[in-house]
C-alpha cells in the first residue's frame, strides 16, 4: 500500500499541483472531468491547468453556476465540473 501512496505523491509532484482531476463519468455518451478545489486554487489557475489557458476560466464558471455564485470565491473541497 505504501508503494501506491508514494506513486500518487510522485504523480502530484510531477504535475506541480496538490490535486488532480478526481475522475470522469459518462455524460450523454461523453465524459466530464472534475476537479476538487484545493487551497490557493482560482478558476484562472484551474483553467490554465486543464486547458493550458487561464483566460478560459469563464467556461468552468458557466458549467458550475449551481455551485459558484461569485467567480472570485471558490472554496477548498468544492467539486467542479470541467467541460
Amino acid at each position: 500500500m505504501q508503494a501506491k501512496a508514494e506513486a500518487a505523491a510522485q504523480a502530484r509532484d510531477a504535475l506541480g499541483r496538490g490535486s488532480q482531476p478526481v475522475g470522469t463519468r459518462g455524460v450523454l455518451g461523453g465524459s466530464e472531468r472534475t476537479h476538487v478545489v484545493v487551497a490557493g486554487d482560482s478558476l484562472y489557475k484551474i483553467a490554465a491547468h486543464f486547458y493550458g489557458n487561464g483566460n478560459r476560466w469563464p467556461e468552468i464558471f458557466e458549467a458550475n453556476k449551481d455551485i459558484i455564485k461569485n467567480p472570485r470565491i471558490i472554496r477548498p473541497g468544492q467539486k467542479l465540473r470541467i467541460p
